[in-house]
Protein backbone atom coordinates (compact mmCIF):
# COMPACT_ATOMS: atom_id res chain seq x y z
CA UNK A 1 0.00 0.00 0.00
CA UNK A 2 1.34 3.76 -0.82
CA UNK A 3 1.88 6.06 2.35
CA UNK A 4 -1.01 7.51 4.58
CA UNK A 5 -2.15 10.33 3.32
CA UNK A 6 -2.32 12.77 6.25
CA UNK A 7 -5.47 13.93 7.32
CA UNK A 8 -5.22 17.91 5.95
CA UNK A 9 -4.34 16.41 2.31
CA UNK A 10 -7.84 14.84 2.35
CA UNK A 11 -9.61 17.24 3.81
CA UNK A 12 -8.18 19.90 1.47
CA UNK A 13 -8.43 17.73 -1.77
CA UNK A 14 -10.27 19.90 -4.30
CA UNK A 15 -13.54 19.20 -4.86
CA UNK A 16 -13.67 19.13 -8.54
CA UNK A 17 -11.28 15.78 -7.79
CA UNK A 18 -14.05 13.73 -6.21
CA UNK A 19 -16.60 11.27 -7.55
CA UNK A 20 -19.33 13.27 -7.07
CA UNK A 21 -21.78 10.71 -7.85
CA UNK A 22 -20.53 8.51 -5.51
CA UNK A 23 -20.76 11.27 -2.63
CA UNK A 24 -23.93 11.53 -0.13
CA UNK A 25 -25.52 14.74 0.88
CA UNK A 26 -24.45 14.24 4.67
CA UNK A 27 -20.66 13.74 3.54
CA UNK A 28 -20.89 17.50 1.04
CA UNK A 29 -22.13 18.78 4.29
CA UNK A 30 -19.81 17.45 6.12
CA UNK A 31 -17.35 18.41 3.35
CA UNK A 32 -17.97 22.11 3.67
CA UNK A 33 -17.69 21.85 7.21
CA UNK A 34 -14.44 20.73 7.31
CA UNK A 35 -13.07 23.08 4.67
CA UNK A 36 -14.29 25.76 6.62
CA UNK A 37 -11.69 25.05 9.35
CA UNK A 38 -10.74 21.39 10.53
CA UNK A 39 -9.30 21.98 13.40
CA UNK A 40 -12.88 23.08 14.56
CA UNK A 41 -13.51 19.47 14.07
CA UNK A 42 -11.38 17.68 17.04
CA UNK A 43 -11.49 17.27 20.19
CA UNK A 44 -9.48 19.95 22.66
CA UNK A 45 -8.21 17.60 25.33
CA UNK A 46 -6.82 15.12 22.80
CA UNK A 47 -6.46 16.56 19.45
CA UNK A 48 -8.34 13.39 17.51
CA UNK A 49 -11.12 13.68 15.15
CA UNK A 50 -14.81 14.62 16.55
CA UNK A 51 -17.37 11.82 14.84
CA UNK A 52 -18.83 14.34 12.25
CA UNK A 53 -15.23 14.59 10.95
CA UNK A 54 -14.16 11.46 11.42
CA UNK A 55 -16.94 10.60 9.12
CA UNK A 56 -16.15 13.04 6.34
CA UNK A 57 -12.43 11.76 6.70
CA UNK A 58 -13.09 8.27 7.07
CA UNK A 59 -15.59 8.26 3.56
CA UNK A 60 -13.13 10.38 1.59
CA UNK A 61 -10.52 7.65 2.57
CA UNK A 62 -12.79 5.10 1.33
CA UNK A 63 -14.02 7.20 -1.47
CA UNK A 64 -10.04 7.14 -2.63
CA UNK A 65 -9.32 4.00 -2.11
CA UNK A 66 -11.99 2.02 -3.92
CA UNK A 67 -10.61 -1.46 -4.05
CA UNK A 68 -9.51 -1.54 -0.84
CA UNK A 69 -11.40 -3.11 2.50
CA UNK A 70 -12.03 -1.15 5.47
CA UNK A 71 -12.84 -2.37 8.98
CA UNK A 72 -14.07 -0.10 12.12
CA UNK A 73 -13.09 -0.72 15.22
CA UNK A 74 -14.48 1.04 17.90
CA UNK A 75 -13.94 0.98 22.19
CA UNK A 76 -15.69 2.44 25.60
CA UNK A 77 -14.70 2.19 28.50
CA UNK A 78 -17.35 0.30 31.44
CA UNK A 79 -18.57 2.73 33.88
CA UNK A 80 -15.86 5.59 33.10
CA UNK A 81 -17.68 7.84 35.28
CA UNK A 82 -16.66 6.35 38.53
CA UNK A 83 -12.83 6.71 37.24
CA UNK A 84 -13.41 10.26 37.78
CA UNK A 85 -14.79 9.66 41.38
CA UNK A 86 -12.56 7.73 42.35
CA UNK A 87 -9.13 8.95 41.12
CA UNK A 88 -10.54 12.77 40.03
CA UNK A 89 -10.69 14.44 36.43
CA UNK A 90 -7.62 15.14 35.95
CA UNK A 91 -6.04 11.56 36.31
CA UNK A 92 -9.16 10.34 33.80
CA UNK A 93 -8.44 13.21 31.24
CA UNK A 94 -4.66 11.59 31.35
CA UNK A 95 -6.18 8.03 30.72
CA UNK A 96 -8.16 9.77 28.44
CA UNK A 97 -5.07 11.67 26.58
CA UNK A 98 -3.25 7.96 26.79
CA UNK A 99 -6.07 5.94 24.88
CA UNK A 100 -5.97 8.19 22.18
CA UNK A 101 -2.43 8.52 21.73
CA UNK A 102 -2.93 4.26 21.04
CA UNK A 103 -5.43 4.82 18.54
CA UNK A 104 -3.24 7.88 17.08
CA UNK A 105 -0.37 5.15 16.87
CA UNK A 106 -2.56 3.46 14.17
CA UNK A 107 -3.40 6.61 12.35
CA UNK A 108 -0.21 7.46 12.13
CA UNK A 109 1.55 4.27 11.00
CA UNK A 110 -1.12 2.23 8.98
CA UNK A 111 -2.04 3.75 5.31
CA UNK A 112 -5.96 4.86 4.71
CA UNK A 113 -6.33 4.99 9.08
CA UNK A 114 -8.25 7.75 11.06
CA UNK A 115 -9.11 7.78 14.91
CA UNK A 116 -11.88 10.09 16.56
CA UNK A 117 -13.12 10.61 20.15
CA UNK A 118 -16.76 9.81 19.36
CA UNK A 119 -17.30 11.13 22.88
CA UNK A 120 -15.26 10.59 26.58
CA UNK A 121 -14.62 7.40 27.16
CA UNK A 122 -15.74 6.52 23.60
CA UNK A 123 -13.06 5.82 20.60
CA UNK A 124 -13.22 4.56 16.95
CA UNK A 125 -10.64 3.53 14.34
CA UNK A 126 -11.24 3.67 10.82
CA UNK A 127 -8.55 1.70 9.05
CA UNK A 128 -8.09 -0.73 5.43
CA UNK A 129 -7.04 -3.76 6.07
CA UNK A 130 -6.33 -7.32 3.61
CA UNK A 131 -6.78 -9.80 6.52
CA UNK A 132 -9.42 -9.05 9.48
CA UNK A 133 -7.09 -10.62 11.70
CA UNK A 134 -5.29 -7.24 11.55
CA UNK A 135 -8.50 -5.59 13.00
CA UNK A 136 -8.36 -8.20 16.06
CA UNK A 137 -4.65 -7.73 16.50
CA UNK A 138 -5.20 -3.81 16.83
CA UNK A 139 -7.90 -4.62 19.46
CA UNK A 140 -6.13 -6.70 21.56
CA UNK A 141 -2.68 -4.93 21.53
CA UNK A 142 -4.66 -1.41 22.64
CA UNK A 143 -6.16 -3.70 25.27
CA UNK A 144 -3.15 -4.31 26.96
CA UNK A 145 -1.82 -1.29 26.35
CA UNK A 146 -4.56 0.06 28.47
CA UNK A 147 -4.35 -3.14 30.66
CA UNK A 148 -0.86 -1.92 31.47
CA UNK A 149 -0.95 1.68 31.79
CA UNK A 150 0.15 3.00 35.20
CA UNK A 151 -3.27 4.00 37.12
CA UNK A 152 -4.90 3.50 40.44
CA UNK A 153 -8.16 2.27 38.99
CA UNK A 154 -8.60 -0.67 36.90
CA UNK A 155 -10.58 0.04 33.78
CA UNK A 156 -12.36 -2.34 31.47
CA UNK A 157 -12.52 -1.44 27.74
CA UNK A 158 -14.75 -3.48 25.67
CA UNK A 159 -14.15 -3.73 21.67
CA UNK A 160 -16.52 -4.15 18.74
CA UNK A 161 -15.39 -4.73 15.25
CA UNK A 162 -16.74 -4.35 12.16
CA UNK A 163 -14.98 -5.78 8.65
CA UNK A 164 -16.39 -4.85 5.55
CA UNK A 165 -17.73 -7.19 3.28
CA UNK A 166 -17.73 -5.29 -0.05
CA UNK A 167 -16.37 -1.94 -1.56
CA UNK A 168 -17.58 0.92 -0.40
CA UNK A 169 -19.85 0.59 2.58
CA UNK A 170 -20.78 3.11 4.39
CA UNK A 171 -18.29 4.48 8.01
CA UNK A 172 -21.74 5.42 9.79
CA UNK A 173 -22.95 1.68 8.53
CA UNK A 174 -19.65 0.50 10.00
CA UNK A 175 -19.86 2.06 12.84
CA UNK A 176 -22.86 1.10 14.45
CA UNK A 177 -22.23 -2.50 13.60
CA UNK A 178 -18.83 -2.79 15.54
CA UNK A 179 -20.95 -1.04 18.30
CA UNK A 180 -23.74 -3.52 18.03
CA UNK A 181 -20.83 -6.64 18.50
CA UNK A 182 -19.24 -4.09 21.50
CA UNK A 183 -22.67 -3.49 23.43
CA UNK A 184 -22.81 -7.73 22.70
CA UNK A 185 -19.93 -8.02 25.19
CA UNK A 186 -19.93 -4.75 27.43
CA UNK A 187 -19.63 -5.90 31.12
CA UNK A 188 -18.38 -8.90 29.98
CA UNK A 189 -14.70 -8.51 31.30
CA UNK A 190 -13.38 -11.75 30.25
CA UNK A 191 -13.96 -10.99 26.61
CA UNK A 192 -11.45 -8.55 24.97
CA UNK A 193 -13.47 -8.16 21.93
CA UNK A 194 -16.32 -8.91 19.76
CA UNK A 195 -16.81 -9.52 15.49
CA UNK A 196 -20.21 -7.96 13.68
CA UNK A 197 -21.19 -11.61 12.47
CA UNK A 198 -24.14 -12.47 10.21
CA UNK A 199 -26.33 -13.41 13.18
CA UNK A 200 -25.99 -9.86 14.40
CA UNK A 201 -26.39 -8.34 10.96
CA UNK A 202 -29.85 -10.62 10.88
CA UNK A 203 -30.49 -8.61 14.45
CA UNK A 204 -29.87 -5.26 13.25
CA UNK A 205 -31.87 -6.04 9.79
CA UNK A 206 -34.86 -6.79 12.03
CA UNK A 207 -34.49 -4.18 14.53
CA UNK A 208 -33.99 -1.19 11.21
CA UNK A 209 -37.59 -2.97 10.05
CA UNK A 210 -39.21 -2.79 13.61
CA UNK A 211 -38.26 0.63 13.75
CA UNK A 212 -39.35 1.22 10.09
CA UNK A 213 -42.86 -0.27 10.52
CA UNK A 214 -43.96 0.77 14.18
CA UNK A 215 -45.36 3.84 13.40
CA UNK A 216 -47.53 2.72 10.94
CA UNK A 217 -48.65 -0.14 13.20
CA UNK A 218 -49.63 2.55 15.84
CA UNK A 219 -51.43 4.28 13.01
CA UNK A 220 -53.00 1.55 11.61
CA UNK A 221 -54.46 -0.26 14.68
CA UNK A 222 -51.89 -3.11 14.03
CA UNK A 223 -51.01 -3.36 17.74
CA UNK A 224 -53.75 -4.47 19.79
CA UNK A 225 -54.48 -5.43 23.28
CA UNK A 226 -54.60 -9.30 24.34
CA UNK A 227 -55.59 -10.09 28.08
CA UNK A 228 -54.60 -13.29 29.83
CA UNK A 229 -57.15 -13.64 32.86
CA UNK A 230 -55.76 -14.08 36.26
CA UNK A 231 -57.78 -17.15 38.52
CA UNK A 232 -58.85 -18.31 41.70
CA UNK A 233 -57.66 -22.06 41.15
CA UNK A 234 -59.64 -23.41 43.94
CA UNK A 235 -63.16 -21.60 42.27
CA UNK A 236 -61.84 -21.08 38.88
CA UNK A 237 -63.52 -17.45 38.93
CA UNK A 238 -61.64 -14.73 37.02
CA UNK A 239 -60.10 -12.03 39.79
CA UNK A 240 -58.01 -9.99 36.83
CA UNK A 241 -56.01 -10.00 34.29
CA UNK A 242 -52.92 -8.89 32.18
CA UNK A 243 -53.00 -6.62 29.17
CA UNK A 244 -50.41 -8.10 26.79
CA UNK A 245 -49.07 -6.16 23.64
CA UNK A 246 -49.92 -8.12 20.39
CA UNK A 247 -48.30 -7.41 16.51
CA UNK A 248 -50.45 -8.49 13.58
CA UNK A 249 -48.05 -7.28 10.56
CA UNK A 250 -49.78 -7.03 7.25
CA UNK A 251 -47.18 -9.10 5.64
CA UNK A 252 -45.18 -11.04 8.65
CA UNK A 253 -48.65 -11.97 10.18
CA UNK A 254 -48.38 -11.91 14.30
CA UNK A 255 -44.80 -10.88 15.70
CA UNK A 256 -44.16 -12.60 18.62
CA UNK A 257 -43.23 -9.59 21.66
CA UNK A 258 -40.60 -11.20 22.51
CA UNK A 259 -38.85 -10.23 19.06
CA UNK A 260 -40.34 -6.19 18.87
CA UNK A 261 -40.83 -5.32 22.60
CA UNK A 262 -36.52 -5.53 23.55
CA UNK A 263 -36.20 -3.49 19.89
CA UNK A 264 -38.67 -0.99 20.88
CA UNK A 265 -37.03 -0.75 24.89
CA UNK A 266 -33.82 -0.07 23.26
CA UNK A 267 -35.27 3.08 20.92
CA UNK A 268 -37.21 4.06 23.69
CA UNK A 269 -40.38 3.46 21.37
CA UNK A 270 -42.10 1.21 24.08
CA UNK A 271 -43.04 3.94 26.23
CA UNK A 272 -45.58 4.99 23.32
CA UNK A 273 -46.39 1.65 23.20
CA UNK A 274 -47.37 1.08 26.60
CA UNK A 275 -49.39 3.90 26.51
CA UNK A 276 -51.10 2.95 23.45
CA UNK A 277 -52.26 -0.44 25.38
CA UNK A 278 -52.76 1.32 28.83
CA UNK A 279 -55.76 3.60 26.47
CA UNK A 280 -57.11 0.33 25.45
CA UNK A 281 -57.29 -0.53 28.81
CA UNK A 282 -58.73 2.22 30.43
CA UNK A 283 -61.02 2.24 27.89
CA UNK A 284 -62.39 -1.03 28.39
CA UNK A 285 -62.88 -0.28 31.56
CA UNK A 286 -65.35 2.14 31.15
CA UNK A 287 -67.36 0.25 28.45
CA UNK A 288 -67.56 -1.96 31.48
CA UNK A 289 -68.50 0.64 34.14
CA UNK A 290 -70.74 2.45 31.19
CA UNK A 291 -73.11 -0.79 30.81
CA UNK A 292 -73.04 -0.81 35.04
CA UNK A 293 -71.07 -4.25 35.14
CA UNK A 294 -68.35 -5.29 37.93
CA UNK A 295 -65.07 -3.54 37.19
CA UNK A 296 -62.16 -6.48 36.84
CA UNK A 297 -58.80 -5.40 37.51
CA UNK A 298 -56.81 -5.25 34.56
CA UNK A 299 -53.06 -5.28 35.21
CA UNK A 300 -50.92 -2.77 32.85
CA UNK A 301 -47.28 -3.62 32.01
CA UNK A 302 -44.62 -0.74 32.98
CA UNK A 303 -41.38 -0.95 31.03
CA UNK A 304 -38.07 -0.38 32.02
CA UNK A 305 -37.57 2.66 29.95
CA UNK A 306 -40.05 4.30 31.95
CA UNK A 307 -37.68 4.71 34.31
CA UNK A 308 -36.35 8.10 31.83
CA UNK A 309 -40.09 8.85 31.72
CA UNK A 310 -40.73 12.16 33.76
CA UNK A 311 -44.31 12.05 32.42
CA UNK A 312 -45.04 8.38 33.80
CA UNK A 313 -47.34 9.56 36.46
CA UNK A 314 -49.27 12.34 35.02
CA UNK A 315 -49.94 9.98 32.16
CA UNK A 316 -51.40 7.29 34.24
CA UNK A 317 -53.27 9.76 36.50
CA UNK A 318 -54.53 11.53 33.33
CA UNK A 319 -55.70 7.99 32.14
CA UNK A 320 -57.41 7.38 35.47
CA UNK A 321 -59.27 10.97 35.49
CA UNK A 322 -60.72 10.79 31.47
CA UNK A 323 -62.30 7.36 31.98
CA UNK A 324 -63.18 8.22 36.12
CA UNK A 325 -61.83 4.11 36.11
CA UNK A 326 -60.72 3.84 40.11
CA UNK A 327 -57.19 3.37 40.10
CA UNK A 328 -56.97 0.38 41.88
CA UNK A 329 -58.68 -1.22 38.95
CA UNK A 330 -55.09 -0.95 37.02
CA UNK A 331 -52.06 -2.03 38.86
CA UNK A 332 -48.99 -1.42 37.59
CA UNK A 333 -46.91 -4.47 37.14
CA UNK A 334 -42.62 -3.70 36.96
CA UNK A 335 -40.35 -6.16 36.89
CA UNK A 336 -37.09 -5.44 39.08
CA UNK A 337 -35.37 -4.03 35.51
CA UNK A 338 -37.51 -0.85 35.57
CA UNK A 339 -35.74 0.14 38.71
CA UNK A 340 -32.20 -0.58 38.01
CA UNK A 341 -31.62 2.52 35.70
CA UNK A 342 -33.06 5.15 38.16
CA UNK A 343 -33.67 3.48 41.35
CA UNK A 344 -34.27 6.50 43.26
CA UNK A 345 -36.77 7.87 40.84
CA UNK A 346 -38.86 4.83 39.83
CA UNK A 347 -39.32 4.54 43.76
CA UNK A 348 -40.68 8.12 44.10
CA UNK A 349 -43.09 7.80 41.52
CA UNK A 350 -44.20 4.82 42.21
CA UNK A 351 -44.95 6.06 45.75
CA UNK A 352 -46.85 8.56 44.36
CA UNK A 353 -48.97 6.77 42.49
CA UNK A 354 -49.21 4.53 45.30
CA UNK A 355 -50.80 7.37 47.15
CA UNK A 356 -52.97 8.55 45.04
CA UNK A 357 -54.28 4.75 44.72
CA UNK A 358 -53.03 2.89 42.01
CA UNK A 359 -51.65 -1.04 43.32
CA UNK A 360 -48.10 -1.85 42.50
CA UNK A 361 -47.18 -5.47 41.53
CA UNK A 362 -44.00 -6.82 41.18
CA UNK A 363 -43.37 -9.23 38.32
CA UNK A 364 -41.04 -12.03 37.18
CA UNK A 365 -40.54 -12.27 41.38
CA UNK A 366 -37.49 -14.67 41.84
CA UNK A 367 -35.80 -13.80 39.21
CA UNK A 368 -33.85 -10.89 39.61
CA UNK A 369 -30.53 -10.72 42.07
CA UNK A 370 -32.13 -7.49 44.46
CA UNK A 371 -35.48 -9.14 44.92
CA UNK A 372 -35.05 -9.99 48.34
CA UNK A 373 -33.88 -6.38 49.06
CA UNK A 374 -36.24 -4.90 47.26
CA UNK A 375 -39.35 -6.64 48.81
CA UNK A 376 -37.90 -5.82 52.32
CA UNK A 377 -37.55 -1.81 51.68
CA UNK A 378 -40.49 -1.28 49.64
CA UNK A 379 -44.13 -1.98 49.61
CA UNK A 380 -45.21 -4.33 46.74
CA UNK A 381 -49.40 -4.42 46.53
CA UNK A 382 -48.71 -7.85 44.77
CA UNK A 383 -46.16 -9.65 44.24
CA UNK A 384 -46.21 -12.66 40.49
CA UNK A 385 -44.12 -15.74 41.42
CA UNK A 386 -41.84 -16.50 38.21
CA UNK A 387 -42.69 -19.71 36.72
CA UNK A 388 -39.70 -21.30 37.53
CA UNK A 389 -40.33 -21.91 40.93
CA UNK A 390 -42.84 -24.50 39.63
CA UNK A 391 -40.41 -26.22 36.54
CA UNK A 392 -38.97 -28.35 38.20
CA UNK A 393 -41.27 -29.95 41.11
CA UNK A 394 -40.01 -33.73 41.07
CA UNK A 395 -37.10 -32.29 42.89
CA UNK A 396 -37.06 -32.13 46.51
CA UNK A 397 -35.56 -28.74 46.67
CA UNK A 398 -37.62 -26.84 44.18
CA UNK A 399 -40.96 -27.61 46.48
CA UNK A 400 -38.91 -26.96 49.53
CA UNK A 401 -38.11 -23.40 48.20
CA UNK A 402 -41.81 -23.16 46.84
CA UNK A 403 -43.10 -23.70 50.11
CA UNK A 404 -40.94 -21.57 51.90
CA UNK A 405 -41.13 -18.54 49.57
CA UNK A 406 -45.19 -18.59 49.45
CA UNK A 407 -44.76 -19.01 53.40
CA UNK A 408 -42.21 -16.01 53.45
CA UNK A 409 -44.53 -13.29 51.27
CA UNK A 410 -47.92 -14.38 52.86
CA UNK A 411 -46.27 -13.69 56.43
CA UNK A 412 -45.70 -10.33 55.21
CA UNK A 413 -49.18 -9.41 53.95
CA UNK A 414 -48.82 -9.92 50.31
CA UNK A 415 -51.27 -11.29 47.88
CA UNK A 416 -49.33 -13.98 45.42
CA UNK A 417 -50.09 -14.61 41.47
CA UNK A 418 -48.12 -17.85 40.63
CA UNK A 419 -47.52 -17.87 36.84
CA UNK A 420 -46.76 -20.37 34.24
CA UNK A 421 -49.12 -22.72 35.89
CA UNK A 422 -49.39 -25.42 32.93
CA UNK A 423 -50.51 -28.92 34.84
CA UNK A 424 -52.82 -30.15 37.44
CA UNK A 425 -49.72 -31.08 39.54
CA UNK A 426 -48.16 -27.75 39.57
CA UNK A 427 -51.98 -26.36 40.57
CA UNK A 428 -52.56 -29.00 43.49
CA UNK A 429 -48.85 -27.78 44.72
CA UNK A 430 -49.22 -24.78 44.59
CA UNK A 431 -52.39 -24.53 46.18
CA UNK A 432 -50.75 -26.93 48.85
CA UNK A 433 -48.41 -24.15 49.72
CA UNK A 434 -51.25 -21.76 49.86
CA UNK A 435 -50.74 -19.65 46.82
CA UNK A 436 -54.88 -19.67 45.24
CA UNK A 437 -54.60 -17.44 42.38
CA UNK A 438 -52.55 -18.13 39.89
CA UNK A 439 -51.95 -17.12 36.02
CA UNK A 440 -51.02 -19.42 33.21
CA UNK A 441 -52.45 -21.62 30.11
CA UNK A 442 -53.42 -24.80 32.13
CA UNK A 443 -56.69 -21.86 32.74
CA UNK A 444 -56.63 -19.39 30.00
CA UNK A 445 -53.84 -18.67 27.09
CA UNK A 446 -53.80 -14.44 26.34
CA UNK A 447 -56.52 -13.61 24.23
CA UNK A 448 -58.43 -10.27 22.30
CA UNK A 449 -60.00 -8.15 24.49
CA UNK A 450 -63.11 -8.87 22.96
CA UNK A 451 -63.14 -13.01 23.89
CA UNK A 452 -61.76 -11.49 27.67
CA UNK A 453 -64.87 -9.41 27.27
CA UNK A 454 -67.16 -12.78 26.65
CA UNK A 455 -65.91 -14.61 29.51
CA UNK A 456 -66.87 -11.72 31.81
CA UNK A 457 -70.24 -12.15 30.58
CA UNK A 458 -70.87 -15.48 30.90
CA UNK A 459 -68.70 -15.47 34.64
CA UNK A 460 -71.52 -12.21 35.35
CA UNK A 461 -74.58 -14.90 33.97
CA UNK A 462 -73.14 -17.69 36.25
CA UNK A 463 -73.37 -15.33 39.77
Amino acid sequence: MEQNKTRQEVIDRSPQNSDKGREDMYLRSLRLMAEKNSEDGRYHLTGLYNLKTFFYVSGELMQQNPDSRFGVIVMDIAQFKAVNEFCGRDEGDRMLKYIADCFRFYENSRPYTCACQVRADNFCLCTAFEEERELEEIAVTIKHKIDNFPFAYRVFPSFGICASQDVLPSISYLKDCATMAMQSIKGKFYAEYAVFDDKMRKQMLLEKQVENDIVDALKNGDLTAYIQPKVNMRTGRIIGGEALVRWNHPEKGIISPGVFVPVLEKNGFIINVDQYIWEIVFRFLAKLKGEARPLVPISINVSRVHAYDKNLCDTLIRLSEKYGIPESCTPLELTESAFLADEAGMYQRMKLLRDRGFRISMDDFGTGYSTMYMLKSQTMDEIKMDRTFILDLENEKSRIVLKYTTAMLLAMGANIIMEGVETEEQKRLVLECGCENAQGFLFYKPMPIEEFDELLRKQEREQ
